[in-house]
């Protein structure tokens, strides 16, 4: 599957439909965004059961404030409609294969729960 382009449009549909969503926040200028971008592509093809996706945050500002996006790249990893990560900084590609190894491998269930009990104590 191709890296696919997210914007406010098709966002909240894509993270809705999928059980496994990776977003790439970058923009045009950004130097370490067109480093990471050859690595994320790659990776992409690697995992075709995985939603890539790239958001601009040039053109996409709403989502960028959204999310909190201060710093790009920034990598932000959905599962199951739960965000799981989120980190600036680009990785490199064995880095960046062993956090998508450590996102599959996480029980979701475990996840809901630990949301739920964090949820219940404030």
């Amino acid at each position: 599957m191709a890296v696919m382009e997210l914007n406010s449009e098709n966002f909240d549909q894509t993270i809705q439909d999928n059980d496994f969503v990776i977003i790439d926040f970058w923009a045009p200028w950004c130097a370490p965004c067109r480093t990471f971008s050859p690595i994320y592509e790659k990776v992409s093809e690697k995992h075709p059961d995985i939603v890539f996706a790239k958001v601009n945050t040039e053109e996409e500002q709403s989502l960028a404030v959204k999310f909190q996006v201060r710093s790009i790249p920034m990598l932000m990893i959905f599962r199951e409609q739960i965000i799981i990560f989120a980190q600036p900084g680009m990785l490199a590609e064995s880095n960046f294969i062993a956090l998508i190894d450590k996102a599959s491998d996480l029980n979701m269930d475990d996840v809901r729960k630990e949301i739920e009990s964090g949820a219940n104590e404030q």
